[in-house]
């Protein structure tokens, strides 16, 4: 998603770091209560090698995300504020990367599992 410049100024650091995810192949789907409210934003990339990065927010200062293999093996996770998150996300190294993460840790909550 390319911006004018004018556009960077005026949205917030939060927002423009999740446009760099879109930038990066990242999707998001907004999660909605009975009343229409928007209650969660939910994304998710996925990756060739079958690795999946994903990632929800529930407010600027709750948010969480993960990667996982094909198999919802955790591979790597983090809880933080959204701008904490974001950026564990963006420094993430690709799965084909020698420093990528690849000791599965335990079970990605089926919440998750895409």
């Amino acid at each position: 998603m390319n911006l004018d410049p004018l556009d960077d100024v005026l949205l917030s650091a939060e927002l423009r770091r999740l446009v760099a995810l879109v930038d990066r192949g990242w999707e998001f789907t907004p999660r909605f209560d009975s009343q229409g409210e928007v209650v969660r934003l939910v994304g998710l990339r996925t990756w060739e090698e079958g690795q999946a990065d994903a990632m929800h927010v529930l407010s600027q200062t709750n948010a969480a995300g993960l990667r996982m293999d094909y198999t919802g093996g955790l591979l790597w996770q983090l809880d933080g504020t959204l701008m904490e998150v974001v950026d564990g996300l963006l420094a993430l190294p690709a799965p084909s990367h020698p420093l990528a993460p690849r000791l599965v840790r335990g079970r990605a909550p089926k919440l998750w599992t895409p």
